[in-house]
């Protein structure tokens, strides 16, 4: 099996779409409630392919030859899963709450290769 980073975008953009922020607090938190059921829901049907459940994604730091920065990215949270390819990790991603029931973008799925051997 190989593993892949799921990475969970949000942008403004989707922000605005979902109308999250129109939303007063009582429809925002019922939102909320459903959407980590769901979740959990998503996350008990997977499991098998869970190797890391991850999490939230604080501010960002850039460390470069000019110095250490602070900047703005789109990743929001992360978790790692196990799957035969490419495709079959970014299906396990389809109809996700982060993006069907919270206000996320999308989720981004790349594979984590090994090191190259010497």
């Amino acid at each position: 099996m190989k593993r892949f980073l799921a990475i969970y975008i949000g942008t403004e953009a989707a922000l605005e779409r979902s109308q999250w922020k129109k939303m007063n607090d009582e429809e925002r938190k019922a939102r909320e409630a459903a959407g980590i059921e769901v979740w959990m829901e998503w996350g008990r049907a997977n499991a098998a392919s869970i190797v890391e459940h991850g999490g939230p994604l604080g501010k960002t730091k850039r460390t470069s030859s000019e110095g250490i920065s602070d900047i703005k990215n789109s990743m929001t949270g992360y978790v790692i899963v196990e799957a035969e390819s490419h495709e079959a990790a970014a299906r396990l991603f389809e109809n996700h709450p982060h993006f069907t029931i919270f206000p996320g973008d999308s989720v981004e799925i790349m594979e984590c290769l090994p090191l190259p051997k010497r």
